[in-house]
């Protein structure tokens, strides 16, 4: 014990303010020196070389420079860039922490694949372009030498969202800003919506508008095993366990207006090790909060929104837990292989699974249908009361569908406008958000990691400002209007 004493206590010294700063070097230099240190002391300690008393291999280091909670694609994402622009190459540790290894509750491989430009607000517009560009060409990126090539099974077949005759002047909008940024749409009357797809009741349509490329689906896990096995290869560390506890210390400021505040800054992450009563303290410079769904609960654990009502203290994350169904269905005589992600007025969406008119679905429920959120239990009648319907009125050969099977998965809901959070809080300073994306976090991860990085590495987002989905909004009160929201 006395070993494991000294050992411990030597490593433990307090961070300095930037990434990479431990009291005059970065975690590498200090890794070298340390080696050094130990090697003293076991020279001084009887009984010969040090043989520690049990295995620890399974605990996260000590420190790290960045700290990712969340190692879902995100998470990954932010990782991967990190390590992507990082200069010189190794400068940077990072370590990813993911309590759930078998990714059985993750959002990511639960999720339906789609992959979409077609979005109302500039910014999520240009995310979208970037990402399908990134898995285009993801054996470009994410190559690992001696590994087998990806496969993400990307379907270029487009979305089609319908509108009615309220929703129209709305669409047209959104298209243009879809144009104007890149993406190819048009649109289409009801007759040539006929036309192209004869399997559609155009009843109550009056516009659609129709990804022409870089939309469709993919595979979720593909991407998911791609980032972690590329990751892995560039250095990344992983600690399957969850984050219980931050240390932080703080500074009282005043804002321009007078306002008092407390600034404070993340100097040591906890970590519970999985199925274990162990903790590891980590010491780390940033703090990434990419834990989706719960990414609420881990900013309380660092005192965010703990202060009086109306105030920057007092604005929590508006990130909480919502279920949301899948079912998969058969149907013989469904829509072929030309078919396009639909997306209908009322909600209800669909997208062609496989080869042998099989179909995945689903519908998000209203306010006051949101299910209990504390499992993944699937309401089948959920289906039968909300889905079904709509499905049948708009493809008049699901009226004969038969449901094969169906799962659970969580939205990392941000109830205040249902788009991402990127970037730093403004008082936990080096606590920076990816997150709050309700259901197109998938689809935009490569290029919000991309922008994540930038913001820790630079100071500021490079490629695509996404100002407008800081945190600082949820105090301001301005809400980025997002139409298209499934």
């Amino acid at each position: 014990m006395l070993r494991r004493t000294l050992l411990l206590g030597l490593c433990r010294g307090p961070l300095g303010r930037g990434l990479g700063t431990h009291r005059g070097g970065s975690i590498l230099d200090r890794d070298g020196k340390m080696s050094e240190i130990k090697k003293k002391i076991q020279s001084i300690l009887p009984g010969g070389d040090w043989n520690p008393l049990y295995d620890t291999s399974y605990l996260p280091p000590e420190s790290s420079d960045v700290v990712i909670v969340g190692g879902g694609v995100l998470g990954l994402s932010v990782a991967y860039w990190l390590k992507k622009l990082e200069k010189p190459r190794g400068a940077i540790r990072v370590l990813v922490v993911e309590r759930d290894h078998t990714y059985s509750r993750a959002s990511t491989v639960l999720s339906v694949g789609g992959i979409r430009q077609q979005f109302s607000v500039p910014e999520n517009v240009q995310l979208s372009l970037f990402s399908i560009d990134f898995l285009r060409n993801i054996n470009e990126y994410l190559a690992v030498a001696d590994d087998p090539p990806l496969d993400i099974q990307f379907n270029p077949s487009g979305y089609l969202l319908l509108a009615s005759e309220k929703g129209a002047a709305i669409m047209e909008n959104n298209v243009k800003v879809q144009r104007q940024e890149g993406a190819k749409v048009c649109l289409m009357s009801p007759e040539q919506l006929r036309n192209k797809f004869p399997w559609i009741n155009t009843e109550g349509v009056a516009l659609a508008s129709y990804g022409m490329e870089h939309e469709g689906w993919f595979d979720p896990w593909c991407l998911l095993q791609g980032l972690r096995r590329k990751v892995q290869s560039m250095g990344v560390l992983f600690c399957r366990g969850e984050v219980t506890r931050f240390v932080s210390s703080s500074n009282l400021m005043k804002t321009a207006s007078g306002e008092e505040v407390n600034v404070k800054r993340i100097h040591e992450v906890h970590v519970k090790i999985d199925q274990s009563l162990e903790y590891q303290p980590v010491e780390c410079a940033i703090v990434i909060n990419a834990a989706g769904a719960w990414s609420g609960q881990v900013a309380e654990l660092a005192g965010i929104g703990k202060g009086p009502p109306g105030t920057l203290q007092g604005t929590k994350l508006p990130v909480e837990l919502r279920k949301r169904y899948v079912y998969l269905w058969h149907c013989p005589q469904g829509p072929g292989l030309e078919t396009p992600f639909v997306i209908d007025p009322s909600g209800t969406y669909f997208r062609r699974e496989g080869l042998g008119h099989n179909y995945l679905g689903g519908c998000s429920p209203t306010e006051e249908e949101e299910p209990d959120p504390g499992n993944l239990e699937v309401d089948h009648d959920f289906f039968q009361d909300r889905v079904w319907p709509p499905l049948a009125q708009r493809v008049p050969a699901f009226e004969t569908l038969k449901v094969r099977s169906a799962w659970a998965g969580y939205y990392d809901y941000n109830t205040f406008d249902q788009n991402g959070v990127v970037g730093p809080h403004p008082l936990v300073i080096n606590m920076y958000f990816a997150t709050g994306f309700s259901g197109h976090g998938l689809q935009q991860a490569p290029a919000v990691g991309r922008a994540v990085a930038e913001m820790v590495l630079e100071g500021h987002f490079q490629t695509i400002n996404l100002s407008s989905f800081l945190f600082s909004r949820f105090y301001s009160g301005e809400k980025v209007q997002e139409h298209n929201i499934i």
